[in-house]
């Protein structure tokens, strides 16, 4: 559960330029055909916390947390979205995944395009397969009493990701596909560990945070840094699994 129904969000970075806020985990950038129940997006949210229209520049899933970077006119919003899709900002997430991953490693795989509604698949748009590569480093490793599935333990690793393109959903399905999914994630992970977290460690969200992103200023000409601290969940982890040196 989250509380972005009542207290304000966490600005990062604000200019006459761009607003940078600490997304929670549940809260959509904007209003989708997909999530048609929900009434709350940060891009509304943020437009009345500071009187000021803001336009987005790039989006985190609903079950993501961490940096949200937001234009405040068009033209900044197209500058900043080229930035993006030319590579030139530097994205850096944290994640606890099931298993003891590699040291390091980069993951090249491409990924099948997701269509985000069903108008889409009824019009017949053409899933288009589009590279993908994500790096990563393993920060530290966990392995808790608890018997999972067939194996008498369970074992996690804290890992920082290191997307080099944008697709969706591609952390989380990168991470699948080298078998060590993202614990939390309900669409690509594994039920048996998403359910040891809940009812161990109070845990009911994904475990992927945006903790940095950073760029060159297109105005000011000067490198940009903008991390997002963690919620209370991964605080209670990071203090139970003994991470925090690690972390901080």
């Amino acid at each position: 559960m989250n509380n972005v129904e009542t207290n304000p969000l966490e600005i990062l970075y604000q200019d006459e330029y761009l607003v940078a806020i600490n997304k929670p985990s549940g809260l959509l950038v904007h209003k989708s055909p997909i999530d048609k129940h929900e009434t709350q997006f940060a891009l509304q949210m943020v437009r009345d916390q500071i009187g000021q229209y803001v336009y987005p520049i790039h989006r985190l899933d609903k079950p993501t947390s961490g940096v949200l970077l937001f234009a405040l006119d068009a033209q900044m919003a197209q500058t900043m979205s080229l930035l993006f899709r030319s590579s030139q900002v530097y994205k850096e997430y944290i994640a606890v995944v099931r298993g003891f991953t590699e040291d390091e490693s980069l993951i090249d795989y491409p990924l099948k395009q997701m269509l985000d509604t069903k108008e889409q698949k009824k019009k017949g748009i053409t899933k288009e397969v589009q590279e993908a590569q994500t790096a990563y480093k393993r920060m530290a490793t966990v392995e808790l009493p608890f018997p999972v599935s067939r194996y008498p333990v369970a074992r996690y690793s804290l890992v920082k990701l290191f997307p080099k393109t944008g697709r969706k959903h591609q952390l989380r399905r990168h991470m699948k596909h080298i078998f060590h999914p993202i614990v939390g994630d309900t669409k690509h992970g594994r039920g048996e560990h998403n359910t040891l977290f809940r009812e161990k460690y109070a845990c009911h969200r994904l475990l992927l945070h945006a903790n940095r992103i950073s760029f060159n200023h297109p105005v000011h000409k000067e490198k940009l840094v903008i991390d997002a601290i963690f919620d209370d969940t991964w605080q209670r982890l990071f203090k139970g699994f003994g991470w925090e040196k690690v972390v901080y």
